[in-house]
């Protein structure tokens, strides 16, 4: 699901004209959608208005102060994180600002880095909170249950893997590249197991540092750190009954996963801070767009957490291995975004199809459905038309490398579908195709003699 179409909307407030245009310069160059003002009673009055993902504010200012913005952020935005910007003579009260719910701080004068760090991470909490908010609406919209949309044999036989261990509670990892649709896999195996009436709980293990995804997983008791105010719930614990889904898996640290590896053996955890183990019952369902042999066999990835995540493992494939699933998706995406935006677009014509079963998709099922809401907002009428679709979709052609039966291919299989698609383009003439290929063209004709190309 398209939770953040941007990178992320961030306020700036900074009473100092300087810092403001250095804090606005870098996030825009990280692509974040940038409001900015020197005002505290000014930015009050956009928090009205607009909604943000992230706030960043100085602590000190006249008239409204950071703590202020803070406070009315609680109020008014459960999702939106607050940053707090300080000097060093005012940093105890920036810690004071973390127990009322600042989500970091970052002192002056401040790295580039940092910023841009934590402002990545503020971001990506935010994703993850939005995520877990619609998916209960999208479990009401499916009354209960997750939809996978699909007339491929590969997915369907997956799909009755799915449905015969699910019930057996067996932890799970799933491959595939990046938006074949892994986590929606997983829920569809939280939903039919025995924990459907427990909790799914989601995090990328890649979005965080070491230090903040360990307090994401195991949380903290309270005066753990400076701060710590409360003690707080980890998402496995607070997953306990129910599904933990690991994205990324492989982008743990070495020690984040020896801890994840004793939670599994043991059925505890520990919180930061604590002495007193705490007992859990989770599945866990791990995902990586990466190869995981090739992770072992580097070191990045233990073989012992492996054995225990893998005990059976669904292999995704990319949606340009499943063309005839294009037609279904956007029709299944068409239906669903015009009961969202309600908007009475019932068709996609023909052109615009045979551009979207033409097309590679890089980026999978994820891409297709991004393509088809924003076709969805862009028509007038009940079709979505050709010039409906991206520009780039229309007036370029792609070509996507790709393993193929989980390996790569040599540059000499690659070399022979490129000189074939030339050809192609070409219209067969070994002249043009000569040219278009940076050869001369008895070079081509060596070239087709070796491969056993025919004339086209």
């Amino acid at each position: 699901m398209n939770i953040m179409t941007t990178p992320g909307t961030l306020l700036i407030v900074d009473d100092e004209k300087a810092a403001l245009k250095n804090l606005e310069h870098i996030m825009k160059k990280e692509g974040y959608e940038v409001t900015t003002t020197q005002s505290g009673p000014n930015a009050l009055t956009l928090l009205d208005t607009q909604n943000f993902d992230v706030v960043l504010t100085d602590l000190r200012m006249e008239k409204v102060d950071g703590m202020q913005i803070l406070q009315k952020c609680r109020a008014i935005s459960r999702n939106t994180e607050v940053i707090m910007i300080t000097g060093f003579a005012t940093l105890e009260s920036a810690v004071d600002a973390m127990k009322y719910g600042a989500f970091h701080y970052i002192s002056k004068p401040f790295r580039l880095d940092e910023v841009r760090k934590v402002v990545a991470e503020a971001i990506e909490k935010v994703r993850l909170k939005k995520e877990n908010q619609a998916l209960k609406s999208q479990i009401d919209l499916y009354h209960g249950k997750v939809k996978i949309v699909t007339q491929n044999p590969t997915i369907q036989r997956m799909l009755e893997t799915a449905r015969q261990v699910a019930p057996t509670d067996c932890n799970i990892i799933i491959t595939g590249e990046s938006g074949t649709g892994k986590e929606l896999f997983a829920r569809y195996l939280h939903d039919n197991s025995e924990r459907q009436n427990g909790l799914f709980l989601a995090v990328n293990c890649g979005a965080f540092n070491e230090e903040l995804l360990s307090n994401e997983l195991f949380g903290h008791d309270k005066g753990a750190f400076t701060g710590a105010s409360s003690s707080k719930k980890g998402l496995i614990e607070a997953a306990s009954g129910g599904t933990l889904f690991l994205d990324e898996i492989t982008e743990m640290s070495p020690s984040m996963q020896v801890k994840l590896l004793r939670v599994i053996q043991e059925r505890e955890i520990l919180h930061l801070g604590g002495t007193e183990p705490i007992k859990v019952d989770v599945r866990f369902i791990a995902a990586s767009n990466r190869d995981l042999q090739t992770a072992m066999k580097s070191g990045e990835f233990r073989q012992d957490l492996y054995f225990r995540l893998n005990v059976v493992n669904l292999s995704i494939p990319s949606l340009s291995e499943r063309l005839e699933d294009i037609p279904m998706l956007s029709l299944h995406f068409l239906k669903k975004y015009a009961s969202l935006m309600k908007k009475e677009v019932t068709e996609i014509s023909k052109e615009a199809m045979e551009l979207l079963i033409g097309y590679d998709f890089p980026g999978n099922v994820r891409e297709l459905e991004n393509i088809i809401e924003r076709g969805v907002a862009i028509t007038h009428s009940d079709t979505i038309e050709s010039t409906h679709l991206p520009d780039d979709l229309r007036e370029m052609t792609f070509r996507t490398f790709r393993k193929k039966n989980g390996r790569i291919l040599p540059l000499e299989e690659q070399e022979k579908d490129y000189i074939l698609w030339v050809l192609s383009e070409s219209m067969g003439n070994q002249t043009v195709a000569a040219q278009a290929l940076g050869i001369d063209r008895v070079s081509l004709w060596r070239k087709l003699k070796k491969y056993q190309i025919a004339p086209i």
